[in-house]
């Protein structure tokens, strides 16, 4: 089976342009590619993870991968399958953020002897002059055309502003950059991006002729995976400052039912006829094991065995009789946040980040799913002592402990 067999199998593939042509450079370890990373944040989240893992895929087999980290097109924002304009940021933010995101990156891709690079567009894109955007870039685009494509057609209806309309332009302007200075022959992105992904395949033939060569590849269900590691607490962060390997952990262990086999399919490394095998024989309870193993490999990914296998430890041991546990989640809180060795239930979740605000707490404990130390609480005026160490357990799965210093 080629590789390019394998990401089809995967279901990674959707819209390609030149399939042939892609499939043998591919297969041939012949693809300079590139995928772009917007730095909106100083970590990398859940809904990054299936283009690393595309890259990690296509470099094992020969391939090299460009990390082209957006800290000019940054920012501006994209509108791509938004309904509002992105929160600008500064110059310093996303210079702090395209750091993070290159640190993070190295346990992914091999950046060791030119095999794969991390450019940055803010190189090219912060000299240009306006004019010469307008001449050598602007005038093979058509205004027409490009409002044809839904991701402009949506925002028609709410303003769509001249600063994000650039955004194709940037896009496309930053294909012909990586292929004239590193000899990008291919791009990947998410199925929302394909409208962009073509305007640069169609600058690099406009300006160099009809000979360029010059692919596009969109990746199945990137808009899902967008969706990935959206939680009621927020994103479901790399860094593991944000995200504990242990939360990280459960995320995927809680995975619906429904999407834990496309999930295994398309984020880890376990040979895909197994998978398909799991696919044919497990159902109902059996899932479990198949969301386990999801849990385990994309925390042994991310953070490290060592710490896949304290999380999966800690995950067991809650499991089976909710006990405490030393990799568990964990608060500290300091005695000047108490009042006698108590502190409101509400007031606690929200430290614990359990809930995003002393309402949606109220609503939880309501709701009748909130417990500590496995006694359920009603009573959102309940005060908790936390003289002792304490488990609150939310739902059927999330525990966090909590403790003082």
């Amino acid at each position: 089976m080629t590789i390019f067999e394998e990401l089809k199998r995967r279901g990674l593939l959707a819209q390609l342009t030149d399939e042939d042509e892609i499939a043998e450079l591919i297969n041939e370890g012949k693809a300079t590619f590139y995928i772009g990373f917007d730095p909106t944040a100083d970590s990398l989240h859940v809904g990054h993870f299936m283009a690393l893992c595309l890259m990690k895929r296509l470099q094992m087999a020969g391939n090299k991968p460009i990390a082209l980290i957006g800290g000019g097109t940054g920012m501006i924002g994209d509108p791509s399958g938004k309904s509002d304009m992105r929160k600008m940021m500064t110059r310093e933010t996303i210079d702090h953020n395209v750091e993070c995101f290159k640190k993070q990156m190295s346990r992914f891709i091999d950046f060791s002897d030119g095999k794969a690079l991390v450019v940055n567009n803010a190189d090219w894109l912060m000299d240009l002059n306006y004019i010469d955007v307008l001449r050598e870039v602007g005038a093979c685009f058509s205004v027409n055309k490009m409002l044809t494509f839904e991701c402009y057609k949506q925002r028609m209806e709410r303003g769509l502003t001249f600063l994000e309309f650039n955004y194709m332009i940037m896009q496309s302007y930053d294909f012909y950059r990586l292929f004239q200075d590193y000899g990008c022959n291919m791009q990947f992105g998410g199925d929302d991006q394909w409208a962009n992904m073509l305007g640069g395949t169609e600058l690099i033939r406009k300006k160099l002729g009809k000979d360029a060569y010059a692919m596009t590849i969109t990746l199945l269900l990137n808009s899902e995976g967008k969706k990935m590691g959206k939680t009621e607490k927020g994103a479901v962060w790399l860094d593991p400052e944000k995200t504990s390997p242990y939360e990280f952990y459960q995320y995927w262990r809680n995975v619906s039912d429904a999407d834990v086999m496309k999930c295994l399919k398309m984020l880890t490394f376990i040979p895909i006829e197994q998978i398909e095998e799991m696919e044919r024989t497990m159902e109902g309870a059996q899932l479990n094991k198949a969301k386990e193993m999801l849990a385990y490999e994309l925390t042994n990914l991310v953070h490290g065995e060592e710490e896949a296998n304290k999380a999966q430890d800690a995950a067991q041991a809650v499991f089976k009789n909710g006990a405490s546990s030393e990799n568990m989640p964990t608060t500290v809180l300091s005695k000047n946040e108490l009042t006698e060795g108590k502190i409101g239930l509400l007031t606690l979740m929200v430290k614990a980040k359990l809930a995003a605000s002393n309402g949606e707490a109220r609503r939880l404990v309501l709701g009748g799913g909130v417990s500590v130390n496995d006694v359920k609480i009603t009573d959102p005026s309940e005060r908790i002592d936390v003289s002792e160490p304490v488990i609150i357990k939310k739902g059927k799965k999330v525990f966090h402990k909590v403790t003082v210093e």
